[in-house]
């Protein structure tokens, strides 16, 4: 494992370097080609925690993404439009859209120098933090009906897991659109910082996490409930939930 962290973290600065990235791709999934995604997410961590910026894994975590994307539209196509499954996939879909506008905007918001250049791109900051956090119903379903049955069957590592994470994201969603909401009353270089920092961290994190969730969670969820009535019971429950205001199918 230590071995090729070292040989992925080669490979991902050559990425960022601007090396040909079809052949330094083509040896990215020769070295990952066996790597789940649970190990593929501590090699970042390990990464990260050796210095690597979050933003720099991006290639790996492209790659990886690309080489399991068959395994995800497969059970997508075996999956009922209402399923609990789909939509928490489709989702997920609408989520990513919205973080990587976040990660644009604050591209944007760094190149500024004052609070008066662009009051639009502020307000859009604001709306996007509150589309971001307008998936708490999402995370809902999850701890209140899916994650339960999954622990009903002994498997409760990934669900202890996600639970932690969404508790951690949800502060940085909920400072974030608490930083936009007063924009006025911070100092604006502070403002960039924090506007940075907690971007940085949701974009990264959810990212990975969804990561997860798709690739790890749903598809054991997936084939450890058997029981057509029992998906459709933890439909209903869903439905009492409700849903967030872009997901696609309800």
């Amino acid at each position: 494992m230590e071995n090729r962290v070292d040989k992925l973290a080669d490979v991902l600065k050559r990425l960022n370097n601007s090396e040909d990235p079809e052949t330094v791709k083509s040896e990215a999934r020769e070295l990952i080609e066996d790597l789940t995604a649970e190990e593929l997410s501590l090699a970042e961590q390990k990464l990260v925690d050796e210095g690597m910026q979050a933003e720099e894994l991006r290639g790996l975590c492209s790659v990886h993404m690309e080489m399991l994307e068959g395994q995800l539209n497969g059970l997508k196509e075996s999956l009922p439009d209402d399923h609990v499954l789909q939509t928490l996939i489709l989702e997920h879909d609408e989520i990513l859209k919205l973080l990587d506008k976040l990660e644009l905007l604050n591209i944007k918001i760094q190149k500024m120098s004052s609070p008066q250049e662009d009051r639009a791109l502020l307000s859009d900051l604001k709306e996007t933090a509150e589309g971001i956090l307008s998936a708490e119903k999402h995370h809902k379903r999850e701890e209140d009906v899916l994650f339960p049955e999954l622990e009903k069957l002994g498997i409760t590592g990934p669900t202890r897991i996600m639970r932690l994470e969404h508790d951690e994201i949800r502060l940085r969603k909920r400072s974030l659109v608490e930083l936009a909401s007063n924009i006025d009353y911070i100092d604006f270089a502070d403002f960039k910082d924090r506007v940075k920092e907690l971007s940085n961290y949701i974009v990264f994190n959810m990212r990975d996490h969804i990561f997860k969730e798709n690739y790890i969670l749903y598809p054991t969820a997936y084939e450890a409930i058997e029981d057509d009535k029992l998906w459709a019971d933890m439909k209903n429950r869903c439905d009492e939930i409700g849903y967030c205001p872009f997901t696609p199918l309800k």
